[in-house]
């Protein structure tokens, strides 16, 4: 069971640095396939503040990353669950105020990755 949270915490934070690859370095291209309902004249105007989203993203993909590595058991627990709870508070909001697939597509993931760790103890 530890295997299994560990795998699914590791899928989050890859989406994550996934979604730190587009909305920092592929903002104009690839961002425009993936965030379908921005007008495509925004996203040179909103280069800049989508770096910044990517940045945020790229931390919750280190915090669960880190997570893996800590060797003492409680306090790797601990850091998983805070990163997984922050992904899920975004998603939440992400649901509320920009698309509810959202919720779906980083919500669910990191709350089975969440209850996984939670099984574990």
């Amino acid at each position: 069971m530890k295997t299994l949270s560990s795998i699914m915490a590791g899928l989050v934070a890859v989406e994550h640095l996934y979604i730190l690859w587009i909305e920092m370095f592929a903002w104009t291209t690839k961002g425009k396939a993936t965030f379908t309902s921005i007008p495509p004249d925004l996203f040179e105007k909103t280069k800049v503040l989508a770096a910044n989203q990517g940045l945020y993203n790229g931390f919750l993909a280190a915090g669960l990353i880190w997570s893996l590595f800590i060797a003492d058991v409680q306090w790797s627990v601990n850091i998983a669950l805070f990163f997984l709870s922050c992904v899920i508070v975004a998603a939440v909001y992400g649901a509320f105020t920009a698309s509810k697939s959202i919720l779906l597509k980083q919500g669910v993931p990191a709350i089975v990755a969440l209850l996984l760790v939670l099984l574990n103890l």
